[in-house]
């Protein structure tokens, strides 16, 4: 089955959490966080989750534990903290949880980053991958890249991936 036979028979609507990862943020001044939820919304898909968390492994860790659980998304989508200063801990909690990584997004979003920024592409360490059912992906906190990952990559390949993380 080809790439556009699959993408037909795709999910449309997906079931999205959306976790900003920052300490100087709230849910009422997230650029990011809140444009993930209102892009996904006009989309059309359910925004089952969206929440603020501070920079810090175990805050990060826990939050997806119990959105995955309690909640049940078939994509996290996670926005800050994947540069490379000392706060910048979201893939050094993701990575460990997944099963499977997606490793084409990382290099994928440079490339188009690149495109767009030159070399300050190389700070980003995005990365996506699978958790249980779950699609994770973590992109950097400006608005300007999450809109580059989700208009040019996440939101065009979702209901996809989401497809083939349910196939048995």
């Amino acid at each position: 089955m080809g790439v556009n036979e699959h993408k037909k028979n795709a999910p449309g609507r997906i079931r999205i959490g959306v976790i900003s990862v920052s300490t100087t943020r709230s849910e009422e001044n997230d650029e990011s966080g809140g444009w993930i939820k209102k892009t996904a919304i006009n989309e059309g898909h359910d925004v089952v989750f969206y929440q603020v968390v501070p920079d810090a492994v175990y805050r990060i860790t826990e939050t997806i534990r119990k959105a995955i659980h309690d909640l049940n998304p078939q994509a996290l989508l996670l926005t800050g903290g994947t540069g490379i200063s000392s706060r910048d801990v979201t893939i050094e909690a993701v990575r460990p949880l997944f099963e499977k990584e997606l490793t084409a997004f990382g290099p994928l979003f440079c490339q188009l980053s690149f495109e767009e920024i030159d070399s300050a592409a190389l700070l980003s360490r995005a990365t996506a991958g699978v958790i249980g059912k779950t699609i994770v992906f973590c992109m950097p906190g400006s608005l300007k890249a999450c809109k580059l990952a989700c208009k040019a990559l996440i939101f065009p390949e979702l209901g996809h991936l989401v497809k083939h993380a349910f196939e048995e």
